[in-house]
């Protein structure tokens, strides 16, 4: 049986995702949901050995639970990319063994590095022997068109064996040809019950699950048998849906919150990255153009967010215009 609510963080989680999860992301999200585990875009190992360190890891402390997703295939490198993560203040590292990207390839880790779990268990028993904080992989269920459950239930067991206690499943193949990466998280089928197999096999393993939910009610029939629910895609289209969570899925208390309240909280949030940092509010605000989904006045409001012309403008007069009503002009008489 999955653990218990308030036992572990990985109940209920958003997914690192390329070019969207940045820091800013993720203080819009941790205002919506105060137990909800965010994690960052991936970071290679490459960036942080040979770039800029404070750029990749810096957030708000705000954020936590926050965790670290790391990219790479060389475990002294991991190990040491893992500690200045632990340094930094991280939760948690991640080892990312399910980006099928070509650029990744390249660099032999991602979602090939399931051909390897060896290696990854090399990786992972590098990374705990580095930190005291959790190590977790997040991987996919196969590669190619290769569906067969042995391959990833042995992956899982090696790399458990070398001390990772958290998988995250991303219940999708990888094709590592012939799709490109939108299309690697659209095209193979989701396959919910070989992650209910692995929880089965491994009942001491946290197990948790990822790819197409949308839904609480979907949400709902995987926390019934697995320990958690990483949601990608619709939490970042539709962050309004995260501010249910606390109270549907993680046992938290209803804190009443607005879409205006959470504008303004992330306005406040654009002037101080602007004052500490010379962040323009309209890098913060691409994240946030879905608050109003499905609302009257929605179509507008992303418009104005949106408008290279008022980049000028500070943030404030920016909300003031997005929250303004259009002139409704009266029909012409004849």
């Amino acid at each position: 049986m999955p653990e218990n609510t308030q036992t572990h963080p990985w109940r209920m989680s958003v997914a690192p995702m390329l070019d969207w999860t940045d820091r800013h992301c993720r203080y819009l999200h941790r205002l919506l949901s105060h137990h909800a585990l965010l994690y960052t875009e991936m970071v290679t190992t490459g960036a942080l050995l040979h770039g800029d360190v404070a750029r990749h890891l810096r957030f708000d402390a705000a954020e936590h639970p926050v965790a670290l997703q790391l990219g790479g295939s060389e475990p002294q490198d991991l190990a040491h990319c893992a500690r200045l993560g632990q340094q930094w203040g991280y939760d948690e590292i991640n080892l990312n063994c399910g980006c099928p990207s070509e650029r990744v390839q390249r660099g032999a880790f991602g979602a090939c590095l399931m051909n390897e779990p060896q290696l990854v268990a090399d990786c992972v028993k590098a990374m705990v022997d580095a930190v005291s904080v959790p190590v977790t992989v997040k991987h996919r269920i196969g590669i190619d068109q290769r569906e067969d459950y042995g391959f990833v239930r042995d992956f899982v067991g090696t790399v458990a064996e070398a001390g990772c206690r958290v998988f995250i499943v991303h219940a999708r193949n990888a094709w590592l040809k012939g799709l490109s990466p939108k299309e690697n998280r659209e095209i193979p089928p989701l396959r919910y019950a070989v992650a209910a197999q692995l929880k089965r096999d491994f009942p001491h393993l946290t197990i948790a699950i990822n790819g197409g939910f949308q839904t609480d009610a979907a949400v709902q029939e995987q926390l019934a048998v697995l320990d958690g629910v990483m949601v990608g895609r619709e939490a970042y289209h539709n962050p309004w849906w995260l501010a249910r969570w606390d109270t549907l899925h993680l046992g938290g208390v209803d804190r009443a919150l607005t879409r205006e309240g959470i504008e303004e909280a992330m306005v406040d949030y654009m002037e101080r990255e602007a004052r500490s940092h010379g962040t323009p509010w309209y890098a913060i605000a691409r994240h946030m153009l879905g608050l109003r989904n499905g609302l009257p006045g929605a179509r507008r409001w992303r418009q104005v967010w949106s408008d290279h012309r008022l980049k000028q403008l500070p943030a404030r007069e920016v909300m003031a215009q997005a929250r303004r009503q259009p002139v409704v002009k009266p029909p012409t008489e004849i």
